[in-house]
């Protein structure tokens, strides 16, 4: 697969996160010579939280963590790439309950405290035999500083590792959160649309983190798409240590507590940074696209609209061919079934104006807008005249690459 043009020319250096080791390793899943499996240890006493999707064929791997996450407790997380272990019956609950077991007798816990992961090919059983013989040599390689080949062993059709990370005060104490992700296809909000692990070592209850972390999702992952296809995997976990509480760092149980504020605006911006990056990576993809909706008669419509020309095949294709074809967007504005002034609508490409009161603006010129199209990186704005909803959708262009990339997926 073609790299892509959004690869980082220097990739973020995520510091430690106090109470949490990982390591990964090549365990021949599907693939060989890269790394396919992730272990993560964590401290007595951290917790999780997770959002996963919403998808009727939901994997063995988001059944289990379902389950498990609302206990709060968590000890251990292992991830593998390469396959789904989706609708594979009773061979997918098995595989994860022997890979959950293998972890607890390496992480010393109960397997109820173990979450898993999985991402590649749907609809092919999954061998724990394949894998669980190497746990024991992952924990014992774990360190605080394994970061980048955690999110390079995570990846399927990614041509880049996604890591970011935020530094932040709760009540005045310094704590950090480090997150990975991965997704470049299949990519549409039903939260979640990919796999993404944030950890941090601030000292907050399994509610409070529940909270945080449910909405966080909502403006940043459930805030992207790329091809419309929401995954059978798809999982957010979030893990706090609690590490921080030996530097002073108060103990949070609620959601709402004013000191957290700091720490709820460094997780969104973690977040959004994954985000798009898995955007920026969309199989395929040569632009990055912002779509914005104002006006409508409320946010719910504003975002319903704004996916509606996010993911329009139409629009997608206009802009990987550079061509300000404007006629479809106001296709997508109409398709999208919510109120929509035809004769107030207005669209930007950028600071240009288009289009004002239902009709090209006056001053529009073509050629302009095709030169604004040329850039890698692109904003379209719309207002559909009725009300002060607002919503904002992150997006790419569909290209060719795309078609070759799923057409030749498990050849």
């Amino acid at each position: 697969m073609a790299q892509s043009p959004f690869t980082p020319k220097k990739f973020a250096q995520l510091p430690p996160v106090a109470g949490v080791r990982l390591a990964a390793c090549e365990a021949g899943i599907r693939y060989s010579g890269r790394k396919d499996l992730m272990l993560v240890l964590l401290d007595p006493g951290a917790c999780a939280a997770g959002v996963f999707t919403q998808s009727k064929t939901a994997s063995a791997a988001v059944e289990w963590c379902r389950g498990r996450v609302p206990s709060g407790s968590a000890r251990a997380l292992v991830v593998n790439s390469g396959n789904a272990n989706a609708f594979t019956g009773m061979k997918g609950r098995e595989a994860v309950e022997a890979t959950a077991e293998a972890a607890a007798r390496i992480a010393d816990c109960a397997a109820e405290e173990v979450l898993i992961a999985s991402t590649g090919v749907i609809g092919e059983a999954l061998d724990p035999a394949k894998f669980c013989h190497k746990l024991q040599d992952l924990a014992e390689a774990a360190s605080a500083d394994a970061w980048s080949d955690g999110a390079r062993a995570i990846m399927t059709t990614d041509t880049y590792p996604k890591l970011a990370t935020r530094q932040t005060e709760i009540d005045g104490v310094a704590v950090v959160i480090n997150g990975l992700a991965k997704g470049s296809g299949m990519i549409a909000p039903d939260m979640a649309t990919m796999l993404a692990f944030l950890f941090t070592d601030a000292a907050i209850s399994p509610d409070a983190l529940q909270s945080l972390c449910a909405r966080a999702v909502d403006p940043t992952f459930n805030a992207i798409t790329i091809d419309g296809d929401t995954s059978t995997s798809d999982t957010v976990l979030l893990f706090a240590s609690g590490a921080a509480g030996a530097r002073g760092a108060p103990a949070i149980s609620a959601p709402e507590d004013p000191r957290l504020e700091a720490f709820a605006g460094a997780l969104v911006e973690v977040m959004r940074d994954l985000a798009h990056q898995i955007v920026k990576d969309g199989e395929g993809a040569s632009k990055f696209v912002e779509v914005v909706v104002e006006g409508a008669e409320n946010a719910a419509a504003a975002r319903k609209i704004a996916f509606a020309i996010a993911n329009s095949p139409l629009v997608k294709t206009a802009v990987a061919g550079e061509d300000p074809n404007w006629g479809r967007i106001v296709m997508a504005v109409g398709k999208a079934g919510e109120a929509a002034d035809r004769d107030k609508l207005a669209i930007w490409l950028g600071d240009l104006a288009v289009a004002r009161d239902g009709e090209a603006d006056p001053a529009y010129r073509e050629e302009a807008g095709a030169r604004y199209m040329k850039n890698s990186e692109l904003v379209i704005r719309v207002d559909v005249g009725v009300g002060n909803g607002r919503a904002v959708v992150w997006t790419c262009d569909l290209t060719h690459g795309y078609i070759s990339i799923n057409a030749d997926y498990r050849s």
